[in-house]
């Protein structure tokens, strides 16, 4: 783990994607922004510092729910790895890809990402974890540090609505409910 627990407050990277998507993201934009901001500073917070990773994790940040509101789908992982592949082919960085794309693929699975340990997917996927955990899932991270990212970017109503389109899915696809889910 990082041996200096900061909290990151701004990333151009992450603002620029997510204001270019604002329309789409409606009224849950802050609820999602905040989302990403935890998860980014969970990400970092397992050791993943340097330029290189902290971009990665920015553009897997931004996009790793964002299907959901692009495609309006709870089937989501697909599209948001489309969105991100787009994104990292117009910014001559589809070097990326395949790792951004997978923690993107892999950022609710339940069991440890194995493959590939020098990827971020495993940070990611903790990260993530973490979050919609609301802290309850820690992985090691501090308590004060878990609370003090919550608290600077405040949950503004994003479990709520997860909750509300579990349901929905549920009604229309009772046998596959949640089909982000992975072993």
């Amino acid at each position: 783990l990082a041996s200096v627990f900061t909290v990151a407050e701004h990333s151009a990277t992450l603002d620029a994607i997510l204001d270019h998507r604002k329309p789409q993201l409606g009224g849950d934009y802050t609820a999602y922004r905040n989302h990403c901001y935890r998860v980014l500073n969970f990400c970092l917070a397992f050791g993943n510092d340097s330029d290189v990773e902290l971009s990665k994790s920015e553009i897997a940040a931004a996009f790793h729910d964002l299907g959901i509101w692009t495609e309006k789908t709870y089937d989501y992982l697909e599209p948001s790895s489309q969105l991100a592949r787009a994104y990292l082919a117009e910014h001559d960085l589809g070097a990326w890809s395949e790792e951004i794309v997978c923690m993107i693929a892999n950022h609710h699975k339940i069991t440890r990402f194995k493959a590939h340990p020098d990827w971020l997917v495993e940070a990611f996927r903790r990260a993530d974890w973490v979050d919609v955990s609301r802290g309850r899932f820690k992985f090691g991270l501090p308590a004060i540090f878990v609370t003090a990212v919550m608290a600077r970017f405040p949950n503004a109503g994003f479990h709520r609505r997860l909750v509300a389109l579990s349901k929905q899915r549920f009604k229309t696809h009772p046998l596959s409910p949640l089909p982000m889910m992975r072993l």
